[in-house]
């Protein structure tokens, strides 16, 4: 059977917290979210089955066993930083780590990344995906683009772009179910839901009084939304930015000239606001805001 040991990160969480007697001030050594630091914490006292810390409000002091298991990590961890590395003396690349939901990363950030690391060829650039709706914490990332309200407590939140949504299907499909020439005509159609691209916005824009869908094909992920218009499955709302390739291919055609101009998601800047003390940080912040308010 294994030996299982516990993870170095949480280890060093630990360590950083217990000398500074403070999360904050330890994540911003560690350059992580105080968000993330917790979790570090949780995960060794889950592995250790013990409380490390005593929480009294926003103070923080070792427990018992923390003080305890303090010196033993302590130890290890100097046994791990004095053991001879011939290339430690070599500087740390920046670094900023992002994250982002996979239809954004896939078919808006990675066409542009060039432009940045043209500008920026020092800042090594890590993409981590993330779920619309559902990944709310920033966990380890810098900096996070959310596709939502825009409304984050205790985050800093910056609306990148907003695009309209319209309606599309395949043309197999529409051979399928007939002629649909006006608004009224989708009531044949079965219609793919979204909670990230809800019907009923487009509904009142084309004068409809009609409830959001509740059966029938559901994805939470925009691209996947596409790819099941492109197969036929169904007829489903999309914006300009991901669809383009496959109207431009006719894979997908455009029903209507009616769309949404302020629909209820857009994306967003997410990030907590030390981490703007880091000029790499900064330089992609800046980039993101100049690369996409003129998208």
């Amino acid at each position: 059977m294994a030996t299982r040991i516990p993870p170095v990160h949480a280890l060093s969480a630990f360590e950083a917290a217990a000398r500074h007697g403070s999360f904050a001030l330890a994540a911003e050594e560690l350059c992580i979210t105080p968000s993330a630091l917790s979790h570090r914490i949780r995960l060794l006292e889950e592995f250790v089955g013990e409380r490390l810390f005593i929480r009294d409000g926003r103070n923080v002091g070792l427990s018992e066993f923390g003080r305890r298991y303090l010196d033993v990590v302590r130890q290890a961890l100097r046994t791990l930083t004095d053991f001879p590395m011939p290339r430690r003396a070599a500087p740390v690349q920046p670094r900023v780590k992002l994250t982002l939901p996979p239809t954004f990363a896939r078919y808006l950030l990675v066409p542009r990344l060039a432009s940045f690391t043209e500008q920026h060829p020092d800042i090594a650039v890590e993409i981590y995906l993330s779920v619309p709706l559902y990944d709310l914490s920033l966990a380890e990332s810098d900096l996070e683009v959310r596709f939502g309200p825009g409304k984050y407590p205790n985050l800093q939140s910056e609306k990148l772009f907003s695009e309209p949504t319209f309606v599309i299907s395949s043309p197999a499909y529409l051979n399928k179910v007939g002629e649909i020439s006006v608004p009224e005509d989708l009531q044949k159609a079965t219609l793919i839901r979204s909670a990230l691209e809800p019907w009923q916005p487009w509904f009142e824009a084309a004068g409809l009084d009609w409830p959001e869908p509740s059966a029938g094909l559901r994805v939470d992920d925009l691209g996947l939304l596409l790819e099941a218009v492109r197969h036929g499955h169904g007829i489903g709302l999309t914006r300009e930015h991901f669809a383009r390739e496959l109207l431009d291919s006719g894979e997908v055609v455009r029903l209507f000239d009616m769309q949404t101009a302020t629909p209820p998601h857009v994306y967003y800047m997410v990030y907590e606001k030390q981490v703007t003390e880091r000029p790499e940080v900064v330089a992609f912040l800046q980039w993101m805001q100049t690369t996409f308010r003129s998208a």
